[in-house]
């Protein structure tokens, strides 16, 4: 799961590799005397969609961490698991510290006054 997200964030920046290609290829082509329309266009639309493949890959990116981030079940994740299971051996470190605490003082008020 994390080696797809991290694939798919790799090929995000292929994707912005290519949208600032695209822009550079217009401004060359519009800083000449004589425009190529058909290029412009090629390179319009290409423009285009790479952008909608970021923006769209960049969304979903963002929708995953913001359930990552809130604690929300997702796939793939034991977070909760773990931090359930983490805070019941704190619970129980806590218990078992309290009662050594009781037993000795159980001990000192029983002991033999002499």
């Amino acid at each position: 799961m994390a080696n797809d997200r991290l694939r798919a964030l790799e090929d995000v920046e292929r994707e912005i590799a290519v949208v600032l290609q695209c822009a550079g290829n217009v401004v060359l082509e519009l800083s000449k005397e004589k425009h190529n329309a058909s290029f412009l266009d090629r390179q319009l639309s290409q423009f285009t969609s790479s952008i909608n493949r970021v923006e769209g890959e960049l969304s979903s990116q963002i929708r995953y961490l913001t359930q990552v981030a809130t604690g929300q079940p997702h796939e793939g994740s034991t977070y909760s698991a773990r931090k359930d299971c983490q805070m019941a051996l704190n619970r129980a470190e806590y218990a078992r510290v309290k009662l050594g605490e009781l037993g000795r003082t159980c001990e000192i008020l029983l002991e033999p006054q002499t």
